[in-house]
């Protein structure tokens, strides 16, 4: 298959993910409503649904990775369900001369949308507005949150990478930089892919074959379980049975199940998304040079893990940590660290209030970004603000319409009463959403691990 067809695989495979922008359109079920198009000043354009009986609250939506067409919803059925409910949908496409990775002018383009809905779609201004974003869109909205105050009263990021871009980048660079050390028989190139989109898909199917060959040997797998340990790989796989902490090798299998197999697999994902996030930066921010992999290791919850099967396969764990240190060579461009830091990397310093809500088995972003962002948070002193929950599903953004609902009146109530009472609470998330009569819901109490492979703070002189 041509690497051009693989581009359009990568948008076939974000819409799979709930990432594409493709809007939402209700069902013919749904309340009566009118739907409004425009465009702002950046060639951005601009959808909305008002239902006929509309309560005053505006949903502003924003699309995750992918085309850059204008959604209001992250998908028909939710977009149904919110209309049933009153609720007045939006959102922009953003600016469509930029990257993918549109974090350059997303929330300059969904705040301006606020102001252009208002205008021509709305009957008066909204009592209410309350971002909703899926995946980048959900770091879209965690990024609104800190900046708020006079344009959103409230903010729900689903399965959002709020650990941010660069965190994002760093984790995901440590595990294939393992595969790249230990596994593979020559060498490969894992950054600065941009503006050369196909050579960032073919490095995802190298890493996929790489995989599949190192699936075959003890020593292949113990060294395949170390870059999963970098990677967040879920141990979760639809069809599998959970497997037991203990069991290492089933952990390993299932993890493997989950990050490389499939037609497109999440690492074939992965490397064809990076070349939009260098374009967005202007280079490659992320890095290994300086890393100390013995020290990210131990901080993992696979730590033992990958004791285990290295001890099982005869392998030498120091040996290999200390030749992952030695050739870690590959340097971040400081003026594309800086880029992501202001456009792509929350503060923590919310302004108004925010639920997350993520399933704890997500393939493409690990629930582990959920503990990183809390601790920015609490050290934002924004703790207060806000709060999480979690769904026990597999899948990236599989939430299903009645949690999604749940999450949107949680936040309407926070915003509407001043206090969250107990309403982001797990059971009372499931009660309600199970109240709504439209479809499986699966919140559970939760708390996510600390997040792997995280390099922690760039520093100009290690990469120097």
């Amino acid at each position: 298959m041509k690497a051009s067809r693989y581009l359009v695989r990568v948008a076939s495979l974000a819409a799979g993910f709930a990432l594409a922008a493709a809007a939402a359109t209700a069902s013919p079920a749904a309340a009566a409503s009118t739907h409004f198009t425009g465009t702002l000043a950046d060639g951005a354009t601009w959808i909305a649904d008002v239902p006929s009986g509309w309560n005053g609250v505006l949903l502003l939506y924003s699309h995750g990775f992918g085309p850059l067409a204008a959604a209001d919803a992250p998908d028909p059925a939710s977009a149904a369900a919110l209309l049933d409910r009153g609720y007045a949908l939006a959102g922009s496409s953003y600016d469509p001369n930029g990257s993918w990775w549109a974090l350059q002018s997303a929330v300059r383009d969904q705040f301006q949308t606020i102001g252009a809905v208002t205008a021509a779609a709305l009957p008066h201004a909204p009592s209410r507005v309350i971002a909703v974003g899926s995946s980048m869109g959900g770091l879209i909205s965690a990024l609104e949150a800190q900046q708020g105050a006079g344009h959103i009263d409230g903010a729900l990021s689903t399965c959002g990478i709020v650990a941010g871009g660069i965190r994002l980048n760093n984790y995901q660079l440590d595990g294939e930089y393992v595969m790249a050390k230990l596994l593979a028989t020559t060498p490969i190139q894992l950054v600065n892919f941009f503006p050369n989109f196909n050579a960032g898909i073919a490095t995802g199917f190298e890493l996929q074959a790489i995989a599949n060959q190192a699936q075959t040997t003890p020593q292949g797998r113990a060294r395949l379980e170390l870059a999963m340990a970098f990677l967040d790989a879920t141990p979760d796989a639809p069809g599998q049975p959970a497997p037991s902490f203990w069991d290492s090798d089933a952990v390993e299998a299932a993890q493997f199940a989950s990050e490389f197999t499939g037609s497109f697999p999440i690492i074939a994902f992965v490397n064809a998304a990076r070349p939009w996030i260098e374009m967005s930066a202007g280079g490659n921010a992320s890095w290994t040079k300086g890393e100390n992999f013995a020290l990210l290791l131990a901080r993992s919850p696979y730590a033992l893990t990958v004791a285990r099967l290295y001890h099982e396969a005869g392998l030498n764990l120091f040996a290999d940590l200390a030749a992952l240190n030695a050739g870690a060579s590959i340097p971040a461009d400081p003026a594309a660290i800086a880029s992501l830091q202001q456009t792509s990397v929350p503060t923590g310093r919310l302004q108004v209030p925010e639920l997350d809500m993520h399933t704890i088995h997500d393939p493409l972003v690990p629930v582990e970004m959920e503990n990183t962002y809390a601790d920015a948070v609490r050290a934002a002193g924004s703790g207060s603000l806000l709060r999480q929950a979690y769904v026990d599903r597999y899948g990236h953004c599989a939430f299903s319409a009645s949690e999604i609902v749940a999450g949107v009146e949680a936040i309407n109530h926070r915003v509407a009463t001043g206090r969250w009472d107990s309403v982001a609470e797990p059971q009372k998330l499931e009660d309600f959403a199970n109240s709504l009569g439209l479809d499986a819901s699966a919140f559970v109490r939760f708390e996510p691990l600390p997040m792997s492979g995280d390099n922690g703070p760039f520093d100009p002189r290690r990469n120097s």
